[in-house]
């Protein structure tokens, strides 16, 4: 009896044994289930690309600027170049503008070829700039970059008095002037119609055209158009310094074209180009013999040219 149950209780115990080790095995096989959590409780937004900024020709986004800053920073200054390149950037904007036009044209063609070959000398006097030379000699301020370039001049803000110039003895003026729209010729036109050229305009006196300047400006000024309005008042007292007006947008053009004037002669003065420093405070005291600021500096400027004189 002893015996049949201690082999019972082997059995039980064998069957218990290989049950838990089954549990085991399959225990051990089974994959564990794995969750990931992820990084973010919340997938990233995708934002739009932003735009392209507009591109200019060959892909140029450089900022544009205005025509009478690129006169009075680059073509005044002597910057061809930059000037060139400026002149064309603006044209994209304004294809018709004949100012822009007229500038780059005195920029790219032969001044020889434009002016004629033939001179006379002429010695710089004080007061005198390539503008005021382009008005006396070629009846337009606005020759004065052909005029320089036809010197040889890289810098039209640089005139030495006593120095010695030459100027067209027959200028065509007319060979530098902007393009203008020219009519449409029909097929049954004559050949001599079509090769005709057109009369020359009439010279203007300086004083009539400094008076058209003088109103264009005033106009200009009265729009908003403050640059625009100093670069040809500007023009107007190259032709005439005596200008006077009771105008109130004339005393107030004329204020801010005494204050630019000053702060160009100054930089002139500083780089102790004194002869052309001079000058600009000459011609701000005709327009404004008062102006305390050019009295005090023109003075300066003349000692130190004496004292430079003597070494």
């Amino acid at each position: 009896m002893m015996h049949r149950e201690a082999r019972f209780t082997s059995v039980r115990a064998w069957m218990l044994a290989a049950g838990l080790l089954g549990v085991v095995l399959v225990g051990g096989c089974a994959k564990p289930k794995v969750t990931f959590k992820p990084k973010y409780s919340e997938p990233a937004t995708v934002q739009p690309a932003a735009s392209a900024p507009a591109e200019g020709a060959g892909g140029d986004t450089s900022p544009r600027q205005s025509l009478s800053s690129i006169v009075r920073h680059d073509l005044q200054n002597g910057h061809y170049a930059d000037g060139e390149k400026a002149l064309r950037r603006y044209l994209q904007d304004h294809p018709g503008d004949r100012n822009a036009q007229f500038f780059l044209k005195q920029l790219t063609e032969d001044p020889r070829q434009a002016l004629g070959a033939d001179s006379s000398p002429h010695v710089v006097q004080p007061g005198e700039s390539y503008s005021t030379l382009a008005a006396k000699y070629l009846g337009d301020p606005n020759l004065f970059l052909m005029l320089a370039r036809y010197n040889g001049s890289t810098n039209p803000a640089v005139l030495r008095v006593g120095s010695t110039l030459q100027m067209p003895a027959s200028p065509n003026a007319a060979a530098v002037e902007a393009p203008s729209a020219q009519p449409s010729v029909s097929a049954g036109a004559s050949a001599a119609a079509v090769a005709a050229p057109a009369p020359p305009p009439a010279a203007i006196p300086p004083t009539q055209r400094a008076l058209q300047l003088e109103n264009q400006s005033l106009a200009l000024y009265r729009q908003g158009h403050h640059d625009q309005a100093l670069t040809l008042f500007d023009q107007a007292l190259s032709l005439n310094p005596q200008l006077k007006s009771s105008d109130p947008a004339f005393a107030a053009l004329s204020r801010t074209w005494v204050a630019n004037s000053h702060q160009q002669a100054m930089v002139l003065y500083l780089d102790q180009h004194l002869d052309q420093a001079i000058a600009l405070w000459n011609r701000i005291l005709v327009v404004d013999p008062g102006y305390e600021p050019a009295v005090v500096y023109r003075t300066r400027a003349l000692e130190l040219k004496q004292r430079l004189q003597q070494y």
